[in-house]
């Protein structure tokens, strides 16, 4: 029996304290990253997630010795890496299921001068390119070749890694993290302009600077890196999911609810407080905590000239894509209209057709631009039968099925598993009616 569904009775406020679990998009570059080194390293705050299960389970499959000393701990070690594993039906299989398997490619390039990876799944949110990755490691002095036959790149550096100058073609997160992890055992000095500095990127280049790398520029566009020998071993904490942060505050406003996110590391979320403030939601700051009051109502600001107020995501410091399906559900109950131009990802808007039918006033402009006009809770959204169809558009729905006028079913939520750790029993915590069928 496949539990994939979250049947959702909604219209009750929330109230309480919730936690953001470990960053999911750190997560993915750090697990990687522990292949650099024959030390063990030790990960805390790891999300107990399905997208960082599965990754452990492709290390394992490497012959990482992979040891969770709690929770969400885990210390890993890559002494004895078997390559023969990229042969098997399990890697293709297992690797191809999450996208984060392409940042395997760089530390195993790095140590052993090959890797191969199978097409990678993830979010079915357009085109999403590995040029920016391959590129970047050609430069760096590795080949490639694309098996058609089996959907498989294999890449091999039989001459090593030296290091260069790599001006990035667009601003990757995951690009850029897998030219840092090859780079930095590369010969000679890489410096990688046009990188990006989201805090995921900056804390990857913190741990490996632990680890003995010697990394400058953190947290800029412009990393300047001198390859090494060897790293070690070192631990490290994850930054709290700033996804998560955003995506609680706009529960608690869409619920009309009280609710003290903790521990949020308020200082790394750069501009994310502020858009929402610019939605009319109010936050009070309270030592490393933000308290969402609840409001009856919330008034999306306008420009200066009286404008519509247009929100949309950049690469950091810009306004996270990761959150844009978050900030075109609260529109649709706050007062005054809001632009939405998701630039980065063609097909991130396609969810907005469930809202419609929830009732929402929504005009899907294009693939990236939707105009929302906001009910000031004048009308409540309805409860209805949905899919997920990807990690940050599924919750955003279930978001909007929390604060909806009687029962929902979203199917298909193991994408939400993806990305959220046990979602459904946090919110029952906070007060929410919210279990998981069959799907």
């Amino acid at each position: 029996m496949s539990f994939d569904a979250f049947e959702v009775h909604g219209g009750l406020p929330l109230s309480g304290n919730i936690t953001p679990q470990g960053a999911k998009n750190e997560a993915l570059q750090v697990l990687c990253a522990t292949l650099l080194t024959t030390e063990p390293v030790t990960l805390s705050n790891l999300p107990n997630i399905l997208d960082v299960n599965r990754l452990l389970d492709l290390l394992r499959g490497l012959g990482v010795k992979v040891e969770q000393k709690s929770p969400h701990s885990y210390q890993l070690q890559a002494d004895a890496i078997d390559l023969g594993f990229f042969e098997t039906p399990e890697f293709r299989r297992d690797a191809s299921r999450i996208r984060g398997s392409v940042m395997l490619i760089a530390p195993l390039l790095a140590r052993y001068g090959q890797a191969f990876l199978p097409q990678p799944g993830g979010d079915k949110i357009g085109r999403r390119r590995l040029d920016t990755h391959f590129v970047g490691l050609q430069k760096l002095g590795a080949h490639f070749d694309y098996e058609a036959e089996k959907r498989q790149y294999s890449v091999t550096a039989p001459e090593g890694l030296k290091g260069t100058y790599l001006l990035m073609d667009e601003i990757s997160v995951t690009g850029t993290a897998n030219v840092v992890m090859a780079a930095v055992l590369a010969k000679g000095t890489t410096q990688i302009y046009n990188a990006a500095c989201e805090p995921y990127v900056q804390q990857l280049c913190r741990m490996l600077v632990q680890m003995g790398a010697k990394i400058e520029g953190i947290g800029s566009n412009l990393l300047t890196i001198e390859g090494v020998n060897e790293l070690k071993g070192t631990e490290h904490r994850l930054l709290p999911d700033m996804i998560e942060i955003g995506s609680f505050i706009g529960l608690a406003a869409m619920t009309q609810s009280d609710i003290t996110i903790k521990d949020a590391r308020i200082d790394q979320l750069g501009i994310i407080p502020t858009a929402f403030e610019r939605m009319g939601i109010k936050l009070d700051f309270e030592g490393d905590n933000i308290r969402i009051p609840q409001q009856d109502t919330y008034e999306i600001q306008t420009f200066i000239d009286g404008s519509i107020m247009t929100i949309y995501d950049a690469p950091w410091p810009g306004f996270t894509p990761d959150l844009m399906s978050i900030m075109l559900v609260i529109a649709t109950q706050a007062k005054g209209s809001v632009l939405i131009h998701q630039k980065m990802f063609e097909s991130r808007l396609f969810f907005v057709d469930k809202l419609i039918d929830m009732g929402a006033q929504i005009i899907l402009c294009d693939p990236h631009r939707a105009t929302v006009i906001g009910l000031g809770r004048k009308n409540q959204l309805r409860g209805i039968e949905m899919s997920s169809p990807d990690i940050r558009a599924g919750v955003a729905l279930l978001i909007a099925a929390l604060s909806a006028k009687g029962k929902s079913v979203i199917h298909n939520i193991h994408q939400i598993d993806r990305g959220y750790e046990q979602i459904d029993a946090r919110l029952r915590a906070l007060g929410a009616r919210i279990e998981r069928v069959e799907g």
